[in-house]
């Protein structure tokens, strides 16, 4: 009888990690992870890897599946610094492995949704961070630019003078507007909230380092 109940003990104990290891995240399950190094268009390219550290506990039924620590691995995707008047700055982020602090690796595949970076920044649907384009500042600086060239044009040989003027200091202004780059940078400690966009079953990955 006493070996019975020791044997049920022990199936109940197996039983239980195994559930444990086969959990299932659903899809939409958010990751709240805090940056450890800084990617940004002038310093980074494609295939760049990055890491973060899991704020919050991920929890189901009271259990935590996720612990505050673990670490989250991806690479970079995609790194845009555009020169035109049009466009932002882009940083794309693909995270693809969570580390547990037991050192236990799961594949992730999940996309950024938010970061606490503001200032006309944001996310767009494929989980690319866009930074600030070319703002008011700028706009002004044309108008000024422009400006500038019709008063001397204006001056120099009167009403036609005006108008080739305002062509000759708007282009040496756009030149230089356009020569300018503009970058985005995502600073180590930035949270970033990471969304999953497929179930994450809790099966440990292959080749773990």
């Amino acid at each position: 009888m006493k070996k019975a109940a020791v044997l049920l003990v022990v199936v109940l104990m197996v039983a239980a990690g195994w559930a444990q290891s086969n959990l299932t995240l659903p899809t939409g399950t958010a990751l709240k992870v805090k940056l450890e190094n800084t990617l940004a268009t002038f310093s980074n390219k494609s295939g760049d890897p990055f890491s973060g550290r899991v704020m919050e506990a991920v929890v189901i039924d009271g259990k935590t599946v996720i612990p505050v620590g673990t670490t989250v691995q991806g690479r970079v995707t995609k790194i845009n610094e555009p020169r035109r008047i049009a466009g932002k700055p882009t940083i794309g982020i693909f995270p693809e492995t969570i580390v547990m602090p037991t050192g236990e690796q799961y594949m992730l595949n999940a996309a950024v949704v938010d970061t606490s970076v503001r200032h006309g920044t944001d996310v767009n649907g494929e989980g690319q961070f866009k930074g600030t384009g070319h703002d008011g500042k700028d706009l002004t600086e044309v108008g000024m630019g422009t400006g500038g060239g019709m008063l001397i044009g204006g001056l120099a040989g009167g009403g036609k003078g005006l108008l080739i003027g305002g062509a000759v200091g708007a282009t040496a202004t756009v030149t230089h507007w356009l020569a300018k780059h503009r970058s985005a940078v995502l600073p180590a400690g930035t949270e970033l909230t990471m969304e999953l966009s497929r179930p994450l079953a809790m099966t440990p990955a292959t080749g773990g380092q």
